[in-house]
C-alpha cells in the first residue's frame, strides 16, 4: 500500500523552485544569484499530494516519476491556498469517489451527510427527521450570533456579510478580509478532496457548482478560523493581504489537510468503526457485481458451472445436442 492522504508527510507545498529527474531520484532546485545551485531530493514514495505553488516548472520525467507512485500533483496559488488544476494518479482508487456517490445519490443519506456536517460544525446533533432548511435556519442563527459576538470583542459596531465582486473596493475590511481568507481555505479543501480522490462537483448541501463540495467541507471551518481571523483585521490598512498571510502562516499549526482527509472520510462512511485506508493503492482494479458488490478482476468467469449451464440449455434448432457455435458466443 501507498502512503495514507491523512499523513502529514503526504503534502508537501513547493514554490519558487525547479522540480527535476535525475539519476538519483526527484528533487527540487533552486539557483542564488551567483549561479549557485542548492538540490533537494523528494521523497516521492512518501507523497500522495504535491502542491505546486508560483514560481514552479516541472520536468516529464518528474511528472511520470509522481504518477507510478500514485502522487497526485496540484497547481495552485502560493502557500497553497488555491487550486487550479490537478493530476489524477492512475494508482488512485474509486474506494471515496463511489462512497460519495453512494451517500450523494440518495435523498435520505445525503440528508444524514448534511446532519452530520451541522454536528461537526456546531456540535449539536439534530433529530434525524429534521429537514435541510430547518438545518440552515439553525446555522444562520449560529452564524448571526457569532458574528454579534464578534464584533461586540472588537468594538466595530454593527457588521453585515456582504460578498459583492461588482462593488469590491467599497466594501468594509472584515468583509475583505474574510472573503480573502475564505478563498484560502477553499483551494485547500479542494487539494484535499481532490487528493482522495472525490468530485468536488457533488456536495450535499450545495450543488450547481463544479466546487459544491469544496463549499460543503469548507463551511466546517469557518467559524473556528476564517470569521475569527477576518474581524482580528478590522482596522488593518491591507486586509486582504494580511488574511492571506496570516491563514498561511497559521495554517502549519492546524493540520489542516489531514484534518479535513479525516473529517471528509467519517461524513462518507460513519459506519466504520475506524478509518478507511485512503485512496492510493496497488489492487488491480475490480468488477462491479450486482449481488456481490465487487469481484476481482483478471479471472475466468468461463467456470465449470458456466459451462454446464450452456451444455443444459435447449440449442436454438431444438435438439438436444447444443451447438458449440452458441456456447462460445
Amino acid at each position: 500500500m501507498l502512503p495514507r492522504v491523512g499523513d502529514s508527510l503526504s503534502f508537501l507545498y513547493a514554490d519558487v523552485v525547479r522540480i527535476v529527474q535525475d539519476d538519483t531520484g526527484v528533487s527540487a532546485e533552486t539557483t542564488s544569484a551567483d549561479g549557485e545551485t542548492t538540490r533537494v531530493y523528494l521523497p516521492t514514495a512518501a507523497l500522495s499530494c504535491v502542491l505546486l505553488g508560483p514560481g514552479t516548472s516541472i520536468t516529464q520525467p518528474a511528472l511520470a516519476t509522481f504518477a507510478r507512485h500514485g502522487t497526485t500533483v496540484v497547481c495552485s496559488g502560493s502557500g497553497g491556498v488555491r487550486c487550479y488544476s490537478a493530476t489524477t494518479s492512475d494508482a488512485l482508487t474509486t474506494r471515496w469517489l463511489e462512497q460519495q456517490v453512494h451517500q450523494w445519490s440518495d435523498p435520505a443519506r445525503r440528508l444524514a451527510v448534511a446532519q452530520r456536517m451541522y454536528l461537526k460544525r456546531f456540535n449539536i446533533s439534530v433529530p434525524p427527521s429534521t429537514p435541510l432548511n430547518t438545518l440552515r435556519g439553525l446555522e444562520g442563527q449560529r452564524i448571526r450570533a457569532l458574528y454579534k459576538l464578534l464584533t461586540q470583542q472588537h468594538r466595530i459596531g454593527r457588521f453585515r456579510r456582504n460578498y459583492d465582486p461588482d462593488s469590491w473596493d467599497e466594501q468594509d475590511p472584515v468583509n475583505l478580509a474574510l472573503s480573502s481568507a475564505n478563498t484560502c481555505l477553499y483551494g485547500i479543501v479542494h487539494a484535499a478532496i481532490v487528493a482522495l480522490g472525490c468530485s468536488p462537483a457533488l456536495g450535499f448541501v450545495h450543488q450547481g457548482k463544479q466546487h459544491a463540495l469544496v463549499y460543503d467541507i469548507a463551511d466546517l471551518y469557518k467559524a473556528e478560523l476564517t470569521i475569527p481571523l477576518a474581524f482580528s483585521l478590522h482596522d488593518s490598512p491591507h486586509p486582504e493581504a494580511m488574511a492571506r498571510r496570516s491563514f498561511r502562516e497559521e495554517l502549519r499549526l492546524y493540520k489542516l489537510l489531514p484534518r479535513i482527509v479525516a473529517d471528509l472520510q467519517s461524513l462518507l462512511a460513519p459506519e466504520e468503526a475506524v478509518p478507511l485506508p485512503d485512496g492510493h493503492a496497488v489492487e488491480l482494479v475490480n468488477l462491479w457485481d450486482p449481488d456481490a458488490g465487487s469481484v476481482p478482476a483478471g479471472v475466468n468467469y468461463a467456470s465449470h458451472e458456466g459451462r454446464s449451464a450452456f451444455a443444459e440449455a435447449p440449442s436454438s434448432d431444438g435438439s438436444d445436442d447444443p451447438d458449440p457455435t452458441d456456447a462460445a458466443r
